[in-house]
């Protein structure tokens, strides 16, 4: 469950009597009409069918996370566990200590799955309860209204219970009935299982768990019809992201500290048109751009410099955008940042040209590191033939510029699937439905002393999310520019309307 906090006497003021008495009176009362049903509500019981069906006669616990300590007092902003807000439909900020559970039944009693499905969670308390107002991390005084237990059963359509419940249906024959626990989201719950399994002499197999964990990943690779419709809407509210930082490209140089100011810029798109960012933007400008993860976001944006802007919208659902595009500072390519960008580009839709059913995942990358490797050695930069290189026993030299790989999952988490067996991953193939990047780059570093001097610390990325169709794919974020003359021409009214018009911030 949630981590305790420490012993904080500074922070605690007792309370009078009158004043607990005086607290609880007067207060109107809470609306008696149900909420809607949450967006994913109609497509959740599939999935949950999905994952019943693996695992008959057991036992499912997914929790969704207890909340963290980020300094002292102050949680981190909270986000539930992946795979319980796939299964429940519940998103940003919800629901801190909750617990999903499949418990097994006779299949004659539920035909659709073999479980029932149970959310634990903890309701909000009565206004005569001291939670209410002393309670800082589910007090509704600190934290806002929770929940009832008729409302969250509204919102979910799930059968749901008390958390004080969920330790004595746990033990409910525990000794008889095999129990799976997604142990990675509550270390505190899979403990405390872990101690009531050892109690009635039961052996803890983590392998068991694993198994869990490894099927919820699996059933997210390929996206049911919501989930394609939310990853659009991410990219179409990424794409209005990127448009408002280009637009303040000249602010962000006059300004100084320029990474940071796009970076904010974003950030505001993001928590206005969804949660927050789906990761920690990179806003890197020249030579940072060579400096894969960089999202120290601290540097200058300089005329004649690339901006590689890597940055995902993540919408309240919690299904993220993740759009890489490198822009000229200035609204104009030189020469030689155009040179790279084309090969980045080549290399980006010789990729996206083999998307389709069918195709081994793999050999997206493939095509991609082709591309690249027969233009580095165009360049005379590669050792050794292209062919050599693409080797990968004796070979990889082309990786000193381009490390990372090509593509991956994409979903409700940036890297989604991530625990996906290798198989159906990484040696898998491509299904219809499933949503991955393309995302090759080009990497110069300032200080490399093989790359020519017109060359060094120049970074391109060019990353889009395809979808895998039935007989293709489709570009996600298609709206936003890809070709050097597109995104130039993209730039140019921008950065004229900020420019003719100022700015006072």
């Amino acid at each position: 469950m949630s981590e305790k906090r420490p012993d904080l006497p500074n922070r605690q003021s007792p309370f009078s009597e009158a004043f607990k008495e005086f607290i609880a009176t007067d207060w109107a009362p809470y609306d008696s009409e149900l909420p809607t049903a949450l967006p994913a509500t109609g497509h959740t019981p599939a999935r949950r069918n999905a994952i019943s069906a693996q695992f008959p006669g057991d036992r499912l616990v997914i929790p969704a996370g207890g909340l963290k300590v980020r300094s002292n007092d102050t949680d981190f902003r909270y986000r539930p566990h992946s795979a319980f807000a796939h299964l429940t439909g519940l998103g940003t900020d919800r629901e801190p200590d909750a617990v999903l559970v499949l418990e097994p039944v006779d299949t004659d009693d539920t035909p659709s799955g073999g479980h029932r499905a149970t959310l634990y969670f903890k309701p909000r308390a009565p206004r005569t309860d001291e939670e209410f107002y002393a309670n800082a991390r589910y007090g509704e005084m600190w934290v806002g209204q929770r929940e009832s237990l008729a409302e969250m059963a509204a919102l979910t359509d799930l059968e749901v219970a008390p958390i004080d419940q969920l330790a004595d249906d746990l033990a409910k024959d525990v000794d008889s009935t095999r129990v799976r626990i997604v142990r990675g989201a509550d270390e505190a719950l899979t403990a405390r299982l872990d101690a009531l399994r050892t109690e009635h002499e039961v052996t803890v197999d983590e392998a068991l768990d694993d198994a869990l964990t490894v099927a919820l990943s699996e059933l997210r690779l390929r996206k049911d019809a919501f989930e394609v419709e939310q990853m659009r809407l991410a990219c179409e509210k990424t794409a209005e992201g990127f448009a408002a930082v280009a637009a303040d490209l000249p602010e962000a140089v006059r300004r100084g500290r320029g990474e940071r100011w796009v970076e904010g810029v974003f950030g505001l798109y993001a928590r206005h048109a969804g949660n927050a960012v789906g990761y920690d933007t990179i806003a890197a400008s020249g030579d940072h751009a060579n400096t894969l993860h960089w999202i120290r976001n601290d540097g200058e944006l300089r005329e004649g410099d690339l901006l590689l802007l890597d940055a995902g919208v993540e919408l309240d659902t919690l299904y993220t955008a993740d759009v890489t595009r490198t822009l000229p500072v200035s609204g104009t390519f030189s020469d030689a940042q155009r040179k790279v960008y084309d090969a980045v580009l080549e290399a980006q839709e010789a990729a996206m040209a083999v998307c389709r059913p069918g195709v081994a995942f793999a050999d997206v990358h493939k095509a991609a590191i082709t591309v690249i490797a027969n233009r580095l050695h165009e360049w005379g930069l590669l050792p050794v033939t292209p062919d050599v290189s693409l080797d990968k026993e004796t070979g990889g030299h082309h990786r000193r510029w381009m490390v990372h790989g090509t593509s991956h999952h994409l979903g409700i988490d940036v890297h989604d699937c991530a625990q996906a067996r290798t198989e159906h991953y990484r040696e898998g193939t491509l299904e219809e439905g499933m949503i991955i990047t393309v995302e090759p780059g080009i990497y110069f570093k300032s200080t490399d002393l093989l790359v020519p001097d017109e060359l060094r610390g120049i970074g391109v990325r060019i990353e889009d999310d395809i979808l895998i169709t039935a007989d293709g794919y489709e570009n996600l974020s298609a709206s936003l520019p890809r070709t050097a003359d597109e995104v130039e021409a993209w730039l140019a009214p921008l950065l004229h309307d900020q420019q003719s018009g100022g700015s006072d911030r």
